[in-house]
């Protein structure tokens, strides 16, 4: 007996282009786009492009450990590309308090104003 197809995440059908998206980085491993609904002058999106079950960060196996890092190193690359060396910020939302709506691990890179703090 075979496997059902696993129902594929928003953020896969962005990266496969199955859904139009405003891409700004792509390679093998991951893509970044922009928010549809931004919280700043500069909001990117960053997410591997298979989720291969790293819906958030807690969950992160041993295995993923260089995609994530990889991510992060999308995250300064893109923020050089958006002008962002006066500063940005980084943001993982992991959980529904922390208002995660998409199970696909996902880093936020928010810039092109003055960021707040605290950030809540």
């Amino acid at each position: 007996m075979s496997e059902e197809p696993k129902e594929l995440t928003l953020f896969e059908k962005i990266a496969n282009h199955t859904i139009p998206s405003d891409m700004v980085y792509e390679d093998d491993l991951c893509c970044a786009f922009k928010d549809i609904n931004p919280c700043a002058p500069v909001h990117i999106i960053v997410v591997p492009k298979v989720c291969d079950g790293l819906t958030q960060l807690r969950y992160m196996r041993e295995d993923q450990e260089q995609l994530v890092g990889h991510l992060m190193r999308v995250v300064g690359i893109v923020a050089m590309q958006q002008h962002l060396e006066p500063g940005y910020r980084v943001v993982i939302n992991d959980g529904p308090d922390a208002q995660q709506t998409v199970l696909h691990l996902h880093i936020h890179v928010i810039g092109g104003k003055k960021c707040g703090w605290p950030p809540v």
